[in-house]
């Protein structure tokens, strides 16, 4: 089946035999297909909108394809600063199928990518000078390791993609480029039984195309490392903050709930003076598993996320308690705040596992395993010292 542009018609119903690859319609959600929130952009015929990172469609022997960008807009860019906070982050697709980068012809080289526009982004980037097609898999907006691993970046997904673009009837070659950390999700041995096609692994990083493709498709050796330096690390953060806000505001509220408890069984009064001293311990928290314990990550000297989360929490956590010892906290309530700011930070730190290369699925399952009843003994202790220092 060939995949063509023009697809959609003015009621939504999707033309017989065709994908939305390359535009949208006005009155559908623009992020389903182009991955960018917001404003219109220009008609190329009436009903249909042009995506903002589709330059013009080429033709091909098997029909036309969409030519992309390889510059990044100012519309990208704010769409990415929304992503990368946690804002429309599991709606910012593309649709897959077949793209052009610059003019490529029946020889050139075939990148395999994900869906979420943010890998695609990543790889266009790359691509200023290289003309290439880009074959994007349907992995649910998903990035390509995690898809991997997730069953969406997978061999039957991609030999059905190579056979839904009429790949072979558009170059003369029978070779496919895939990151390799998308390796766990696909054999290349299957993909070749299925289609022809011959699966090369190319470099971790987006970035590494070019030397890669220039290097007649060999890897050096430093292309095969998964890094996670300062960059990529803080990064992340955002999206951690911005997936707690919601759970944090209902702590905040319990917290003064809790706070206004004493001998005259609530008091407003309480309630205000200790639990905005609470809800700085929980800001404490936040900031040290979030943040600190991320950009602290290869320093701090263990292996257990949830212990790295302690050791920084203690780091944040014992000059906020001395600072309020010297405002007349008492020793019952300072512990309760200390011991909150601890439980915080090492959970924070420990849902952090998902983002980096330092763990497996059954290191993190077991470091939950150990670690979780720790964690909610310390709460309940830390609640009843709080409790208990009203009285």
């Amino acid at each position: 089946m060939t995949e063509t542009p023009f697809l959609i018609n003015e009621g939504n119903t999707p033309a017989k035999g065709l994908s939305t690859q390359g535009i949208q319609i006005m009155s559908a959600m623009p992020t389903d297909t182009c991955g960018d929130p917001g404003t219109e952009v220009s008609h190329e015929k009436p009903g249909y909108t042009l995506c903002p990172w589709v330059d013009d469609f080429m033709e091909t022997p098997a029909g036309q394809v969409p030519q992309i960008k390889t510059k990044l807009t100012a519309r990208d860019w704010i769409s990415t600063v929304q992503v990368r906070c946690g804002i429309n982050r599991h709606r910012y697709t593309v649709a897959p199928g077949l793209y052009a980068a610059g003019r490529p012809h029946a020889g050139s080289e075939v990148l395999v990518t994900a869906n979420f526009k943010l890998t695609f982004d990543h790889l266009r980037t790359q691509l200023a000078d290289i003309n290439a097609w880009i074959l994007v898999l349907d992995t649910k907006g998903v990035n390509v390791w995690c898809a991997a691993g997730k069953g969406t970046f997978s061999t039957r997904e991609l030999v059905h993609r190579i056979q839904a673009s009429d790949l072979e009837e558009r170059v003369d070659h029978k070779r496919v480029i895939l990151p390799q950390l998308g390796a766990t999700g696909v054999s290349a041995k299957a993909v070749k039984d299925l289609s022809g096609f011959r699966v090369v692994y190319g470099p971790v990083r987006a970035s590494d195309l070019p030397r890669f493709l220039k290097n007649n498709r060999k890897a050096d050796p430093d292309m095969r490392q998964v890094t996670f330096d300062f960059r990529e690390r803080i990064i992340l953060t955002p999206v951690e903050v911005q997936i707690i806000l919601k759970p944090a505001l209902i702590t905040a509220l319990v917290l003064f709930v809790i706070s206004g408890m004493g001998p005259g069984i609530f008091s407003f009064g309480s309630a205000w003076t200790r639990g905005c001293t609470a809800l700085a311990a929980l800001a404490a928290g936040i900031l040290s598993g979030a943040v600190v314990t991320p950009v602290l990550l290869p320093f701090i000297p263990v292996k257990e996320f949830a212990l790295k989360g302690i050791i920084s929490g203690s780091i944040i956590g014992i000059p906020l308690i001395v600072h309020l010892s010297g405002s007349g906290i008492s020793f019952a309530p300072g512990l309760a705040l200390f011991l909150f700011i601890l439980v915080i930070s090492s959970f924070l730190a420990m849902n952090f596992t998902g983002t980096t290369p330092f763990t497996s699925p059954s290191g993190v399952e077991k470091e939950m395993k150990r670690y979780i009843p720790a964690q909610l003994i310390c709460l309940v202790l830390s609640s009843g010292l709080w409790i208990y220092g009203a009285f």
